[in-house]
């Protein structure tokens, strides 16, 4: 039995900030101007970047544009030595809360937080392995923070009666829901959902991306048999693509880090654990047509 799923989500290559691709030796600076000096190499070239001017996130009912760090490609203009010297011990040890693919963080004087994460974002669906430089890209994600993270609320569940596994959840920061406004894509933010030991191989394996819901937060997303996109290697049926492990990823709103859930798949169905999770599932999306028959 095939189950038409919600549409699968194809995300541009837009999101939070990102400073470059596919970098290494990356190391951070900070100074007591909250500003950050990053210096890599990438490209067979050494890179020396400056960011600047944003901290935390704006919520979507701001009505402002989302926060953006400034960003010089450039800074070392005037002379590497002066550069690194006008960032000498801004940069305390990092003390905050656990962050997934971590290159580098520390605490600056005024005691924000900064950090570096590298990802692949943008893999192939449906369980393929890259066939573009754009899909095997690591990215270089810079965050700058105070206070608590973004939070991601997820929960397996049976679908459909029972017949699917899928996942549901929500993105919320500050205690708001984190999603794009109509007129404000910046703010948009998608769950990333990654599958292990699955019918798609061994090993992690990207499944599907979600955009979080207007004035919800929420998505919802089940593991059923599904074509992959018109310009794939194959369109024939894949999947269903649940395992024995899930995780879901997302970049947090504005310039806060990128965070992470993982959790165990669900095995053969209970009735009892069902309930449990359609109870979190009224609490966390009543009212959210999309998802409602992946209750």
């Amino acid at each position: 039995m095939l189950v038409a799923a919600s549409p699968l989500c194809v995300p541009a290559a837009q999101a939070s900030q990102i400073i470059d691709r596919n970098a290494s030796d990356v190391a951070l600076r900070v100074d007591a101007q909250g500003r950050a000096l990053l210096e890599y190499d990438a490209g067979g070239r050494h890179h020396f970047v400056v960011a600047s001017g944003a901290v935390n996130a704006l919520p979507p009912t701001s009505g402002q544009p989302q926060v953006r760090f400034s960003i010089d490609y450039a800074a070392a203009r005037a002379g590497v030595r002066r550069l690194r010297r006008s960032f000498r011990g801004g940069c305390a040890a990092y003390d905050g809360p656990a962050l997934v693919w971590l290159v580098d963080a520390c605490k600056a004087p005024d005691g924000s937080y900064w950090a570096v994460q590298a990802w692949q974002r943008l893999l192939p669906m449906r369980g393929f392995e890259p066939w573009r430089p754009d899909q095997r890209a690591v990215e270089l994600h810079l965050s700058h923070w105070t206070g608590p993270l973004a939070t991601l609320e997820i929960f397996p569940n049976w679908t459909y009666g029972g017949a699917w596994q899928g996942l549901f959840g929500r993105l919320t920061y500050e205690s708001a829901p984190v999603y794009g406004a109509p007129a404000a894509k910046s703010y948009r933010r998608y769950v990333y959902i990654d599958t292990f030991n699955s019918t798609y191989g061994a090993g992690w394996k990207r499944d599907a991306a979600k955009a979080t819901h207007l004035r919800s937060g929420g998505f919802c997303y089940s593991f059923v048999p599904q074509r992959p996109p018109p310009d794939y290697p194959s369109t024939e049926y894949r999947g269903p693509g649940n395992g024995a492990r899930h995780r879901v990823t997302t970049i947090g709103p504005g310039v806060t880090p990128v965070v992470q859930w993982k959790g165990p798949g669900l095995g053969r169905y209970d009735a009892v654990r069902d309930r449990t999770f359609n109870s979190a599932f009224d609490q966390l999306l009543s009212g959210d047509r999309v998802c409602v028959r992946e209750r």
